[in-house]
């Protein structure tokens, strides 16, 4: 599996706390800047593991995200911050994390100040849907605006259901609703049915190999119930597939919540 670019930090810039994970901006070797999320910060690598599924899948799809890379980070770098919490985080994060292309000069996405279209409306949120993804509300988009564009940001809060693989029911998951009544594009009018028209075919298994392939294996390991990495991407897979195939259990509500939305709005 070919897996993300690999780059070594050499320096941290500054911590970025809008999040609750403490992420850093951080410069490489390669001379790029990424924000880093860190093995070490309190949802460890299962949000890792879910951001880069979600933007990997988002790209496959054709939704615009930011380049990811895996960042190389020594402990040593700790020594020359005056921060403590960011002291701890980076002795806590040796090794391996996640760093997301920084876009200099974007701005905060205001779904309300900026006409996205039905069109992309209904390919956002259906593909939230699909991975559950709890994080892009109205109070929190998750959406830049950067070179006359959106990109949507942070997936770390998708696949909620590996933070307890011991008690996963895959039918029951699969089927779940998905609570869009505080969606960010919600008062966009998506088109669900032509996103699920176009999306639903790419999701493939072997672009879901593709996507998984994408997780290093130190993030895979030590899962309680599965024998190895392959056997942790083979569970991704299969509940990922099997949510694109129970559409007809959570795509009628998701309509449902669009149409209440819309009839609101006039």
């Amino acid at each position: 599996m070919p897996g993300l670019r690999s780059v070594t930090a050499t320096r941290y810039v500054t911590p970025l706390r809008e999040g609750g994970s403490l992420p850093g901006l951080m410069e490489a070797d390669d001379l790029g800047t990424y924000v880093v999320k860190f093995t070490g910060a309190g949802q460890g690598r299962k949000a890792l593991i879910a951001e880069i599924i979600g933007t990997s899948l988002a790209r496959a799809l054709g939704l615009p995200v930011a380049d990811l890379v895996t960042v190389d980070v020594d402990p040593a770098l700790a020594a020359n911050e005056p921060d403590e919490e960011v002291q701890d985080l980076l002795r806590a994060s040796p090794g391996r994390n996640l760093g997301v292309d920084y876009l200099p000069g974007a701005l905060d996405l205001d779904p309300s100040a900026f006409a996205l279209g039905t069109e992309f409306a209904g390919r956002v949120l259906w593909f939230d849907a699909l991975i559950g993804n709890v994080d892009r509300s109205w109070r929190n988009p998750n959406m830049l605006f950067w070179h006359g564009a959106p990109y949507l940001i942070d997936h770390g809060a998708s696949l909620t259901f590996h933070h307890s693989w011991s008690g996963f029911d895959p039918a029951r998951v699969a089927a779940r609703p998905y609570d869009a009544r505080e969606h960010a594009l919600l008062a966009a009018a998506p088109d669900l049915d032509a996103a699920d028209h176009d999306l639903a075919p790419r999701v493939t298994g072997p672009v879901l190999d593709a996507v998984l392939g994408d997780v290093p294996d130190e993030w895979l390991i030590d899962e309680p119930g599965f024998a190895d990495p392959a056997a942790l991407r083979a569970a991704y897979r299969d509940a990922i597939l099997r949510r694109l195939w129970s559409r007809t259990a959570w795509l009628p509500p998701l309509r449902a919540t669009v149409d209440d939305a819309r009839g609101s709005a006039t």
